[in-house]
């Protein structure tokens, strides 16, 4: 199976689940329960859950049972993102190409969704039948989703973010900002795709999570440049929208080359990470190809 079908079969897995554990469309309340399904369905590149796929085959866990540890990052980040696009925060208008959940449904009911959300993830981890590794390993699996999403990772690092429009990071600055928004639950899809194994050897753990650490921010890095190469057509949201608001951004700080640059020796020390894994962790080379070759 070449690493686009494997990437193409990950995504169907999870757009599967994602719409068994999502409420219905017509189950009340229905018009919070649309505004929850049109953020989270769709045509996103679902990286996240794709990360807690080919971590957990790496560490030979079956696919259906990281179904739901999938879902559960996957709808972290839809509600994050619903959250981000609001107008009291980045006032965004476009995303994945279609209106974002604000200006679909109206504010309220995206702030409902993006809450409603955040609850369902963990009740997944919390509830799944699915997840068959001892309690204790389910708890820190959640543990590491609320380090992700709150104010250690995904929600600190927006704050970081919006204090800093219009002003000058220095390189660590940004970098540690990016850690948490973007990066942290980037790392926690790896770390819980570990973590649905039964014995994980704490060595090998340690590693992906490494690798976890230099692909997010990696990504960051390649999202900052597509910001000023790519099109508004083909990124599904307004080109050129952090220049705009004046954000910090490794392109602005190194340069267009000193960011690719650096996107690629990030790629290189995830790649060192992963030395020791066997061809079961291919998909988590290809993927990190896959980060800093994107066009969306």
């Amino acid at each position: 199976m070449t690493f686009q079908e494997r990437l193409q079969a990950y995504q169907a897995c999870v757009e599967k689940a994602l719409d068994q554990w999502l409420p219905g469309a017509d189950t009340q309340p229905a018009h919070l329960h649309q505004a929850m399904r049109y953020a989270v369905l769709g045509n996103g590149k679902r990286i996240r859950p794709v990360l807690v796929y080919a971590t957990g085959e790496a560490f030979g866990v079956p696919l259906r049972t990281l179904d739901s540890p999938a879902c559960a990052v996957e709808i972290i980040h839809a509600y994050s993102l619903i959250h981000d696009d609001l107008p009291a925060m980045d006032n965004d208008d476009l995303r994945r190409g279609r209106p974002t959940c604000h200006k679909a449904f109206d504010e309220a009911t995206a702030i409902l969704a993006g809450d409603a959300l955040q609850a369902l993830a963990f009740h997944i981890l919390a509830y799944s039948p699915d997840i068959r590794i001892p309690a204790p390993q389910r708890i820190r699996m959640i543990e590491i989703l609320a380090q992700a999403s709150g104010s250690r990772g995904m929600a600190g690092g927006q704050a970081i973010d919006l204090a800093a429009v219009g002003k000058k990071l220095n390189i660590a600055e940004l970098e540690n900002m990016h850690i948490h928004k973007t990066g942290a639950l980037i790392r926690a899809s790896v770390e819980l795709g570990a973590l649905s194994a039964e014995n994980v050897d704490p060595i090998a753990f340690e590693h992906v999570s490494r690798y976890a650490k230099c692909i997010g921010l990696a990504f960051q890095i390649h999202d900052d440049v597509l910001d000023i190469e790519g099109d508004t057509a083909t990124l599904g949201k307004p080109q050129g929208s952090d220049m705009e608001r004046n954000k910090p951004t490794y392109p602005g700080l190194l340069g267009l080359a000193g960011a690719k640059k650096a996107a690629l020796e990030l790629h290189t020390q995830a790649l060192d990470a992963l030395v020791d894994f066997d061809h079961q962790a291919d998909v988590l080379r290809d993927l990190a190809d896959f980060i800093v070759q994107r066009e969306k």
